[in-house]
Parts: C-alpha cells; sequence; structure tokens
C-alpha cells in the first residue's frame, strides 16, 4: 500500500514557500551575467523571462489542481502525454535541480567564508537536511523566516540606491542611446533565460501537491501570487541597482547588490547585503531540497528510481530515504563542482521540465485556453536553447543519459 503524505501546509504557506525559492540568491548573483548579455536591455530580458515564467505558471496551476501529488511535472507528463514524456520531466528537474541546490549551497559559501566556500556548501546541505528530514511544517515555518529577512535587505537595497545622489535613470536606457542597440536579439534572449534561473521556484509549490490543504483552490492561488511577488521585488531592485550602475558596469560587479550601495555612498550596508545574499541562498537550498525529494518520491513510487526511496518516515510523514539520497548528492557536487556551470546546467534543466508542463498543460483543452501554454512551450525551448553553448551541450547530454536509462528500465523487470 502507497503511504501519503500529510496534508499540513495552507495557502499562505505554500505562498511562502514558492517565494523561499524564488526570492534566493538568484537576485543577488544573477543580474551581473544578465547584463552582460543584454546590457541596457536588461529590463527587457527581465520582462521576456516574466512572461514565459507566468505561462509556466499557469500552466502548473491547472495541473497541479487537478493531480494534487508530489512530483509536478513527472505526475503531470505522464498522465497527459504518456510515461515517457513524464520521467523525462523528472529526470530533468532532478538532476537540473541539484545542481542548483549545489549552486545555491557554494553561494553561501561565498558569502560566509570564499576561503573555506566549498566546506561551508557542504555544512549547509547537511544541516537544511537535516530541517527538512523532521518535517514540511518546521521547513515551511523556517522559509517564512528566511523570506522575511530577504525583503527587508532587499528594501535597504532599493532605499539605499534610489534615494542617493549616484542614482541616475538615464542609466536604464530608456531614451534608445546607442548602447541600446548594440546588443543582439540572441543576448537579451539569453540575459533572460539567465534570469528565468531566479524565477523558477514556484514549482515548488506544485511538487509539494500532497501537502498542500485543499489544492484545488490553494495552489491556483499559490502560484501565481508567488510569482507576481517575486517579480515586482527583481523588477524594483534590477531598476534600482541599474540607476546607480548602468548595465556595463553591472555586468562587471562581482557582488552586484553589496557593490551597489557602496557606490550610492551606503558602505556601512554592504555587510548586511552579504548577510542577506547568505541567508537568502539558505532559502532557497531549502525549498529546492524539499522539491527535488518529492519528485524523486514520485518517481520511486512508478520504479523510474529504486523503490526504497517512496518510504515515508511513521513519525514525521516525510519521504526520508529520498531526502537522504538527495542530501548526499547535492553534498557531494557542491565539494567539486563550479557555481557557474552548475546554474548553467540547470538553467537548461528547468526549462525543459517547464517546457513539458506546458505541453501537458495544452491537452487540458481547446482553443483559447490553449494559447498561454503554446506561448509557454515555445518561450521554454527558445530560451533553453539560447543559453551558452556549454550548458546546452551538457544538459543535452544528460538528458540522453536519461532517455538512455528509461529505454534499459523498459527492457528490466523491476529494479
Amino acid at each position: 500500500m502507497t503511504q501519503e503524505l500529510r496534508r499540513t501546509l495552507g495557502t499562505f504557506d505554500a505562498v511562502v514557500i514558492g517565494l523561499g525559492a524564488m526570492i534566493g540568491a538568484g537576485i543577488f548573483v544573477a543580474l551581473a551575467p544578465a547584463a552582460d548579455a543584454a546590457g541596457a536591455w536588461l529590463l527587457v530580458g527581465l520582462g521576456i523571462a516574466a512572461v514565459v515564467a507566468y505561462c509556466n505558471a499557469m500552466s502548473s496551476a491547472r495541473l497541479a489542481a487537478m493531480y494534487p501529488k508530489s512530483g509536478g511535472t513527472y505526475v503531470y507528463g505522464r498522465e497527459r502525454l504518456g510515461d515517457f514524456w513524464g520521467y523525462l520531466a523528472g529526470w530533468g528537474f532532478v538532476v537540473g535541480k541539484a545542481a542548483s541546490c549545489a549552486a545555491m549551497a557554494l553561494t553561501v559559501g561565498t558569502y560566509v567564508w570564499p576561503e573555506q566556500a566549498h566546506a561551508v556548501a557542504v555544512a549547509a546541505v547537511v544541516a537544511l537536511t537535516a530541517v527538512n528530514y523532521r518535517g514540511v511544517q518546521k521547513s515551511a515555518w523556517l522559509t517564512r523566516a528566511i523570506v522575511s529577512v530577504v525583503l527587508a535587505v532587499l528594501a535597504a537595497v532599493v532605499v539605499a540606491c534610489l534615494g542617493s545622489g549616484a542614482a541616475d535613470l538615464g542609466r536604464l536606457g530608456l531614451d534608445g542611446g546607442p548602447e541600446t542597440t548594440a546588443v543582439s536579439a540572441g543576448g537579451v534572449l539569453q540575459a533572460a533565460g539567465l534570469l528565468f534561473f531566479a524565477f523558477a521556484g514556484y514549482a515548488r509549490i506544485a511538487t509539494l501537491g500532497e501537502e498542500v490543504r485543499d489544492p484545488a483552490n490553494a495552489i491556483p492561488r499559490a502560484i501565481p501570487l508567488a510569482l507576481g511577488i517575486a517579480l515586482a521585488v527583481y523588477a524594483v531592485v534590477a531598476v534600482a541597482v541599474l540607476s546607480v550602475f548602468g548595465a556595463e558596469d553591472l555586468a562587471g560587479a562581482a557582488a552586484p547588490l553589496a557593490d551597489a550601495v557602496r557606490a550610492s555612498g551606503a558602505s556601512w550596508l554592504a555587510p548586511v547585503v552579504r548577510v542577506g545574499a547568505a541567508v537568502a541562498a539558505l532559502g532557497s537550498l531549502l525549498a529546492l531540497i524539499l522539491g527535488v525529494s518529492r519528485t524523486t518520491l514520485a518517481m520511486a513510487r512508478d520504479r523510474h528510481l529504486p523503490v526504497g526511496l517512496a518510504a515515508v518516515h511513521p513519525r514525521f510523514q516525510v519521504p526520508h530515504r529520498a531526502e537522504l539520497v538527495v542530501g548526499i548528492v547535492v553534498a557531494v557536487l557542491a565539494a567539486l563542482v563550479d557555481v557557474r556551470a552548475a546554474i548553467g546546467f540547470s538553467s537548461f534543466g528547468v526549462l525543459v521540465y517547464y517546457a513539458i508542463a506546458n505541453a501537458s498543460a495544452w491537452t487540458l483543452g481547446s482553443g483559447a485556453r490553449r494559447v498561454v501554454p503554446a506561448v509557454g512551450l515555445a518561450g521554454c525551448l527558445v530560451l533553453a536553447c539560447s543559453l551558452p553553448f556549454g550548458s546546452v551541450a551538457a544538459g543535452a547530454a544528460v538528458l540522453a543519459l536519461g532517455m538512455a536509462v528509461y529505454g534499459v528500465r523498459r527492457g528490466v523487470a523491476g529494479w
């Protein structure tokens, strides 16, 4: 008999968990490479990323309300498109988000103790895996505290930048000057793909579908609400930082938000921003481990992964074996990989995951009801192919490996 998870989360908790995954380290690190790719068109790239994310959110909300089970698009793809597509979505999510977990952990290490970044990253993974092991409700409370701290830090950055004499809205490039014509469409799309990395957290709400009370109503409300709040925060922060730096200087910033407050004359705030970045990365890592373990649980239930990973702890009502295995894998990655490589690889896997989500949602209706998933599907594929070549090549290779594993599994009775 399949064990069920306990439904303890309300709409507010679901929104907070989504925000914890979105308003995390991405906003502290993604602006610089996005500015490098898009220049003064950075805000256009942000807008494109938001449109694709909105389509994905709407598709995910419809599907999550219909299939309120742990696993997210792994479940939706299997139910709407067939076993293979559900498996491919789950594979892309697990491997892509494992890399994203490593990137978040390394962000913590970089901000807390740069000389020992890998050691701190591994310690962060171990600590948060232990928190998740004790139950999702405790994770939701911790995420709520983290989101509050990060929003307060980002608000301080915005006030410091826009309230300083260094702020100049002319640096946004809205006047159509020559700096806005020197960027290719490919650069803007690449920026959108990089910024999409920071939006992808709303999937965490869908993957927790089995632990949300009244999922048919709560999930469709929570996903767009979390996305809308994140978009508003990102847009205001981007405008504030650009007004102080301009796109060219922002592209070369090692720590964009900390450098921005120093440039605005508020050097005293820089250490606070560093702490905020570390806390944000911890929040993202907490939610990411939560989501990956739930997809692992769903895949194990269907024997796409070893069935032992489907066990649910009798006391804490969490997929404890899946959480432990995910924690071990992420800890190993955090000890070995490079942050930039992990982010690029993760973005590719997540965009493939959402492409399958949109294709699944496309089957739910006809006519106008198919416009949003069609736009989302096309947007995911375009952004995935616009990422740096190394990320695309590595992501395609890992997807091919997953297909090979699927083919072998089909020829073997069980594991």
